[in-house]
């Protein structure tokens, strides 16, 4: 009953979020955005660190706590074991959060036509990018994605 717990809380935290490029906000669907062409002068692989919203903590807590006051056998003990295993699993459960939520990405440094630089990080897509390659920066938002420019 404790695995089945410990991989629900796994499966929720690593499900919350993605910075891919592939994958498009519903709040942007459907919506005019800004297109500017521009050619890749680095791609550099990053890592982007993983979030510590407190939900992985809170909900750790929640079960450890009721794994732990299930396994004692009196009243006192249960209520030790109970906090002692609340404890172990905020911390589990923040763990979990940081490392269900951290992704591999790449830092791409572009030249716009009129020769100004930009750079952004990006979640690993399916494109990849190399130097000298024609890209289009999409501007949706507030947030900024690049991708391959369309061949004419």
């Amino acid at each position: 009953m404790k695995k089945l717990w410990l991989w629900g809380l796994v499966l929720v935290l690593t499900g919350c979020a993605s910075s891919s490029p592939d994958v498009i906000q519903r709040g942007d669907a459907q919506r005019l955005s800004t297109v500017v062409d521009a050619v890749v002068l680095s791609v550099r692989p990053v890592t982007v660190e993983g979030s510590q919203s407190g939900v992985g903590a809170a909900t750790g807590g929640v079960v450890g706590g009721l794994a732990g006051y299930g396994s004692g056998s009196g009243q006192r003990e249960a209520q030790v074991i109970g906090i002692l295993g609340a404890a172990a699993g905020a911390v589990a459960g923040n763990v979990i959060e940081r490392a269900g939520t951290r992704e591999e990405a790449y830092e791409i440094l572009v030249q716009l036509k009129n020769g100004e630089r930009r750079a952004l990080v990006q979640g690993k897509g399916e494109e990849m990018f190399q130097p000298g390659d024609a890209v289009i920066l999409i501007t949706s938002s507030g947030k900024v994605r690049v991708a391959k420019a369309p061949k004419l």
